[in-house]
């Protein structure tokens, strides 16, 4: 992507990136595009660290595109905006998650589903409409199309405000699809991580009765009197619903013996090999096995509104943006509660 002419990307930028699958981050110079019509750029202020992040700057999925600028929970202030841009003005709080384009044709498009869309851009590794290579929040700026930006209200913190554009979309966005989100309904959550805390808070938020289920007794505590769970031990045949938030390796027998008849269990975790799908636990009960991925953006906004009217925040642990490498070997050890939050705007300095 080298040879494109500086009048696709005039605009100066820098950040850290990956250079090959060690995965080690590094000081990045690059640049972007100018703003379009319909684009807003924006100083990044912070940028969460997704357990996505790590798997991409290593290649483990086989589709990384080097040098990587990660970041996909990305919140700043608009600095300029485009002659059409519509909903936003310079000054605003702005955030972009996962995606940066669609088509905005497909079925899923028009119904406000673009993460499903089969030419949807992720917002870094990915190649952009122009044949770049997007680049992520960990970095100074972006230059965003309008429709991929969501506005973030001032009464949320805009540290507290970041994961929620991955980790907090892809709890909420299945809750409501599989209608989860009604009080007195019995909800689990597995895995008490970045996905799972935030999964327990919207959950509750929304009435339900919440189980956290996992196999570390010393998270108890934590579940309880921290996050606001009900209870922390399952009883078989007793959830409506189950979001299994874990990407290690695990059994599902033993989660579907936990729903009632007609129960539904959602996968938002991505194990390196397949789960193993018993048949019997789910004709015995006519339950579900589903799954889900991130929301579109109508949904994210509705999400990130309803996560400040019901004072709903990520527990962050805030880092510089020289530690980001210790941080990654933390979140590979689960030693993290339960999002690292990069503080882009501190700490990020110019690259001479």
């Amino acid at each position: 992507m080298t040879g494109l002419s500086e009048e696709v990307r005039p605009n100066k930028a820098f950040g850290w990136a990956a250079i090959d699958t060690s995965g080690v981050l590094s000081p990045f110079k690059f640049s972007t595009r100018g703003t379009g019509e319909k684009d807003v750029a924006f100083k990044v202020l912070y940028c969460g660290i997704c357990h996505s992040d790590l798997h991409m700057i290593k290649n483990d999925w086989g589709t990384s595109i080097y040098p990587l600028v990660p970041g996909h929970e990305v919140v700043g202030e608009v600095t300029e905006v485009g002659s059409k841009v519509q909903k936003l003005k310079v000054g605003d709080r702005v955030g972009v998650g996962c995606m940066v384009g669609s088509c905005h044709s497909c079925d899923n498009c028009t119904n406000n589903l673009e993460n499903y869309c089969p030419e949807m851009i992720f917002t870094y590794g990915a190649k952009y409409y122009d044949g770049t290579v997007t680049y992520g929040g960990y970095s100074n700026t972006m230059v965003v199309d309008e429709h991929f930006v969501v506005g973030i209200p001032e009464n949320l913190p805009l540290d507290a405000a970041a994961p929620l554009l991955c980790a907090g979309i892809t709890v909420y966005s299945p809750l409501r699809f599989y209608g989860l989100d009604k009080p007195g309904l019995h909800v689990g959550v597995v895995g008490l991580g970045g996905l799972g805390h935030l999964a327990v808070k919207f959950a509750k938020a929304m009435g339900t009765k919440v189980t956290v289920i996992s196999t570390s007794p010393s998270k108890q505590k934590e579940a309880l009197e921290n996050l606001g769970a009900d209870s922390f031990l399952a009883a078989i045949g007793t959830f409506d619903g189950i979001v299994d938030t874990v990407s290690a390796q695990h059994p599902l027998l033993p989660l579907l013996g936990l729903l009632k008849s007609h129960g539904k269990l959602v996968v938002l975790g991505i194990p390196e090999k397949p789960l193993e799908l018993p048949a019997f636990p789910l004709i015995q009960g006519r339950k579900l096995l589903g799954g889900s991925m991130i929301g579109g953006m109508k949904e994210t906004q509705e999400m990130i509104d309803f996560a400040a009217e019901h004072g709903i925040k990520a527990d962050t642990e805030v880092i510089a943006m020289d530690y980001v490498n210790a941080a990654m070997d933390r979140l590979l050890k689960g030693d993290v509660k339960y999002r690292f939050v990069i503080d882009i705007g501190n700490t990020l300095k110019s690259i001479s």
